[in-house]
């Protein structure tokens, strides 16, 4: 076993198998389909997916953890690679779905990955801080609400299904977790130009205390948007399909 998590890394490595169990069992499994986990360090959660699916393949970074890994589970792909590098189209999978006891330092990084290969991805169960577990699956309204509330939810079902104390990780983290499962909705493509919508989604919430018409400007150009209804809200307020029809009112599709 490893003596030390490596900080550097973000460990904290999940130690109460009915937690683990818990989680693994939280994943709709489909046995035509691949389970990719990123980063498994001792394979706390490895060792319940094994017993459920063999379409399994392990991303870890930590060349300690590998080893451990490769004797735990000498039948079980394993990618020793940074998934925030990783090309995932590489690895020939259609379809797949995500799990992991994500570090809490790069997990606003992994679901933006996530947002990019979207459309191969069918569902995330992952353990997150338990802050950022709240930002992804709060409403519209609500302090908590934000960047990547909007932009995760225009693509997925968010339900937060269960907090996780600091007692149940060696070493204890500082803060609570939360473990989240994201189920891809049916929106293939926004109808509007996505790239504007996240312009425009990020603007909003720099300055989130402030009117949309304030706070996007930079970017308004015709002066009768200004009396525009959405435009005299703040950004928390709005939908993700108020934002949708805000991306079109300020960039008219042609």
């Amino acid at each position: 076993m490893i003596k030390q998590a490596k900080k550097y890394f973000g460990q904290h490595f999940l130690i109460n198998k009915l937690i683990s169990q818990k989680i693994v069992d939280s994943i709709t499994f489909d046995p035509a389909q691949y389970i990719i986990e990123i980063g498994p360090g001792r394979g706390a959660l490895t060792e319940f997916l094994i017993s459920k699916s063999n379409q399994i393949k392990l991303i870890e970074i930590d060349s300690d953890c590998i080893k451990i890994l490769e004797n735990r589970f000498p039948n079980t792909e394993i990618i020793c690679d940074d998934f925030l590098k990783i090309e995932l189209k590489q690895l020939g999978l259609q379809k797949y779905s995500i799990i992991g006891n994500f570090p809490y330092n790069i997990s606003s990084q992994i679901l933006f990955k996530v947002l990019e290969n979207r459309n191969d991805i069918n569902q995330v169960v992952g353990m997150f801080q338990k802050e950022v577990a709240d930002r992804i699956c709060s409403e519209p309204k609500s302090k908590k609400y934000g960047i990547l509330s909007v932009l995760i939810q225009a693509y997925f079902d968010c339900e937060k299904l269960f907090d996780v104390s600091p007692n149940n990780f060696n070493p204890k983290p500082k803060v609570y977790s939360s473990v989240i499962k994201l189920s891809r909705n049916n929106v293939k493509q926004l109808n509007c130009d996505y790239n504007k919508f996240i312009e425009i989604v990020k603007l909003g919430f720099s300055q989130r205390r402030k009117k949309l018409k304030n706070a996007l400007k930079k970017i308004i150009t015709l002066d009768y948007l200004n009396t525009n209804k959405m435009l005299t809200k703040r950004a928390e307020e709005l939908s993700v399909s108020d934002f949708i029809e805000l991306t079109n009112l300020i960039f008219p599709k042609s």
